[in-house]
């Protein structure tokens, strides 16, 4: 699991994590003090984000000043010194903390990565000008809930004067942004958000920015940047994301139709961590909800998933009444960059 995760980290610009991981693989084919940790969540299943609940374990004990040897190594807490002696640093830590870092990897890795919006926005703007309607947001694997206020961010192409949004929102998107100029203009109106997770992050709270922030990786000032950002607009405006998992909160809310608004149900990077039968179940709920939408109560399916190993993004959108299904765009696996493959 660490030697598969180590080149997607370098690939997706975290040459840290990159060299971590693949020492930490070493280690533990040597049954080191990698292993001492890990040995009691050893699984071959790719979906446990063991190697990134790893990372964020040791993240979490840098943030809060629990190991001052790695900190050095760690931009997020004003390191500068690097990749060179970060691994002796992180052994002798697994050393000191193995039990500590053992319980810390059992917990989820919840990223709530805000770029991804940079791709979720194009759907959300496509709804508001095909409906003409208002928009319910109602969002499956919302984590701290902080993508629903998507609306609340700024979006920027680093090529030219393409963007939308509030420019003077703490979120600040910009990177390669290739969306059609003709959606820059529309105007946007939601009037309901709300969300579900089997283990929702409090945001508002110490431990749920602390659990955050770790699942960030360390040498990506950019996205800390935006996690920040999205932190403080979530103090000044609440969401509720209830504990649940789609199945248990969804269908009350798909039972009737909802007249004069244009209801979104989103998702990303969630379908692939639903067991088979609840994806099922998930994506059988949604279609039969799209049987009974009609012009004034609209129905869209917003999702963002990945359609490869190195976890490329297809952004695809399908709407009811007609049934219409469409890739909108491909992402990053953490955002950018966004490129445009619709028709309209």
């Amino acid at each position: 699991m660490l030697a598969l995760q180590a080149p997607a980290c370098r690939i997706l610009g975290s040459d840290l994590y990159a060299a971590l991981l693949t020492a930490a693989a070493d280690d533990v084919r040597g049954e080191g003090p990698a292993w001492a940790v890990l040995e009691r969540h050893a699984t071959r299943d790719t979906n446990t984000a063991l190697a990134l609940r790893f990372m964020a374990a040791v993240h979490r004990l840098v943030l809060q000043g629990d190991a001052p040897a790695l900190a050095p190594h760690f931009a997020s807490v004003g390191g500068t010194a690097g990749v060179d002696g970060a691994w002796l640093a992180m052994r002798s830590l697994l050393v000191q903390q193995r039990d500590r870092l053992g319980e810390l990897v059992a917990r989820l890795c919840q990223t709530n990565e805000v770029a991804r919006c940079a791709g979720l926005v194009v759907g959300f703007l496509l709804a508001a000008r095909d409906s003409g309607l208002p928009l319910r947001v109602l969002e499956i694997g919302a984590s701290a809930g902080l993508n629903l206020r998507w609306d609340r961010f700024h979006y920027s192409n680093h090529g030219d004067d393409r963007a939308w949004g509030d420019p003077g929102s703490p979120v600040q998107l910009h990177g390669h942004w290739d969306v059609p100029r003709g959606l820059l203009g529309q105007q946007v109106r939601v009037v309901a958000r709300a969300g579900c997770d089997p283990q929702p992050v409090e945001p508002l709270s110490d431990e749920g920015r602390l659990s955050l922030m770790a699942a960030v990786w360390a040498d990506q000032p950019a996205r800390h940047e935006r996690l920040r950002g999205a932190l403080e607009l979530a103090r000044n405006e609440p969401v509720h994301v209830a504990k649940a998992g789609a199945m248990q909160w969804l269908p009350q809310r798909l039972a009737k139709t909802a007249p004069g608004v244009a209801t979104v149900v989103v998702h990303s990077v969630v379908a692939q961590y639903m067991e088979p039968g609840e994806r099922q179940e998930f994506f059988a709920l949604i279609e039969d909800a799209g049987q009974a939408a009609t012009a004034h109560a609209p129905l869209y399916w917003l999702r963002m998933e990945p359609e490869s190993p190195l976890r490329a993004m297809s952004l695809r959108l399908t709407s009811w009444p007609g049934a219409t299904d469409e890739l909108l765009a491909t992402a990053g696996a953490h955002g950018f960059p966004v490129r445009w493959r619709g028709t309209r």
